[in-house]
């Protein structure tokens, strides 16, 4: 395959329980092949940190090339890396199919992987993966829990830092006191038994952020399908991995696949599509964990089940055609961050097709990495990168103008907001809805029945 085919990217299954991808020097040997490679290529440069730290480590060496890098320095190129798949989607010329080979995501991922496998993942780390055990805990004591973690909190925060590593400069995301899953039981919304899509039926996989902090995302999306014809069931049988996955623990990400994709398995059985409510958890499910576990028949065929919220509902719009019903809710506009997961799933942008369906919608589309990374802007460590690798986002929201301000990853929307206000934005400055799903929600006036 010549530099700059046109045949589509592929991805190779990742071969994590292979004695060799644990073996240190064959690693350190695909590190070098790969990062002189892109070394000589340079086109990420301005994607992330992981390829400036690259970059500047080769050019400060005696020789200016790799030859001359000692191994031990890696790490930091390695621990920059948030697995955001932007690389391999959107600038590289060597992935498969091309005879180089790379994927640098899987690669870094791989040396996490070593990294756990000898316990060298810190404990706090470790911790905060823990999302469903930290998820229900919280929720028992939501008011302490969000009072603890609140950024003005100046003292408690200050021992969040030291035992946690959470920067105290942070914005972290609220505690719900009742979970998604509980409010779904508590009033079914009424299914439109005459709109267009009327007979479809639907799980929506909760996933851990609409789970345990906030729910209205999942009530807003639950509301909107119902009022298109939507039969829905509410589940959350695991977390997706996706934080276990970020530190290399493999392992665990294949048992959570099993647990899920052994649960959901009669469901889509019966006709029911998977619905994530998040990109992260929806990347996982249908990328993901195929990669990790390629003959596993239930994960195969949730695979091909699942669909992430946006492209569900742009799919109704396109296939049956939505409920009528839809009036203006944002005359002062909508700055629309598109996610770094969403743009992963290789399904282009459906948060901007969802919202074009609203009537009067004055949108301003972003697409480019808000810089949050999942836990990793939260880290001490890392905090102030991420709000300089999110900056060019805040600074477009700002400019823009809008008077709303979302992204389809709620964890973005919260980073960019935090972004924005860094920039001055605090007078006029936009109101965060954490999903578009909520606005069109409100659009149907299902806002209130919603929560949202």
């Amino acid at each position: 395959m010549s530099e700059g085919g046109l045949a589509a990217p592929s991805r190779h299954p990742l071969d994590w329980q292979n004695p060799d991808f644990y073996d240190e020097a064959k690693l350190d040997a695909e590190l070098r092949r790969v990062f002189d490679i892109c070394h000589g290529c340079r086109r990420c440069f301005n994607l992330c940190d992981s390829f400036p730290r690259l970059f500047d480590l080769v050019d400060a060496s005696k020789s200016g090339e790799l030859d001359t890098v000692d191994s031990k320095d890696f790490k930091p190129i390695v621990d920059a890396c948030t697995l955001c798949d932007m690389c391999y989607m959107t600038k590289c010329p060597y992935v498969p199919p091309h005879e180089f080979n790379l994927d640098f995501p899987h690669l870094m991922l791989r040396y996490r992987a070593v990294e756990a496998k000898k316990g060298e993942i810190a404990r706090p780390e470790r911790e905060l993966a823990q999302t469903d055990r930290n998820g229900k805990l919280a929720s028992y004591v939501a008011p302490l829990a969000n009072f603890v973690t609140n950024s003005a909190n100046k003292m408690m925060r200050g021992l969040l830092q030291k035992i946690a590593d959470l920067d105290k400069e942070a914005w972290l995301p609220k505690y719900a006191s009742k979970s998604f899953e509980e409010r779904a039981k508590e009033k079914p919304p009424l299914v439109n038994a005459h709109a267009p899509a009327a007979g479809r039926k639907a799980v929506i996989y909760a996933t851990c952020f609409a789970n345990y902090n906030e729910p209205d995302i999942g009530l807003a999306a639950r509301a909107v399908l119902a009022k298109n014809g939507v039969e829905t069931q509410v589940l959350h049988p695991h977390c997706c991995g996706m934080p276990m996955l970020e530190q290399g623990n493999i392992a665990e990400v294949a048992k959570a696949a099993k647990i899920v994709a052994s649960e959901l398995r009669p469901w889509i059985r019966k006709g029911y599509d998977i619905v994530a409510l998040v990109p992260s958890c929806a990347l996982m499910l249908k990328t993901e964990w195929p990669l990790i576990l390629p003959d596993d028949a239930d994960v195969k065929m949730l695979s091909k089940a699942t669909y992430d919220l946006s492209e569900y509902v742009v799919g109704i719009a396109r296939k049956e055609g939505l409920a009528p019903g839809l009036a203006p809710v944002a005359p002062g506009g909508i700055a629309l961050h598109i996610s770094c997961h969403s743009r992963a799933q290789n399904m282009g942008q459906k948060a901007r097709e969802l919202l074009k369906l609203l009537p009067e919608a004055n949108l301003q589309v972003i697409e480019r990495c808000s810089g949050h990374g999942g836990s990793w802007g939260y880290r001490s460590e890392n905090f102030e990168t991420a709000l300089k690798v999110g900056a060019p986002v805040a600074r477009q929201v700002v400019e823009g103008g809008k008077a709303i301000v979302t992204s389809e990853c709620p964890l973005a929307g919260l980073h960019i907001a935090q972004g924005v206000e860094r920039l001055g934005g605090g007078e006029g400055k936009p109101q965060l809805y954490n999903h578009p799903i909520q606005l069109v929600a409100k659009a149907y006036g299902l806002d209130q029945e919603s929560g949202a």
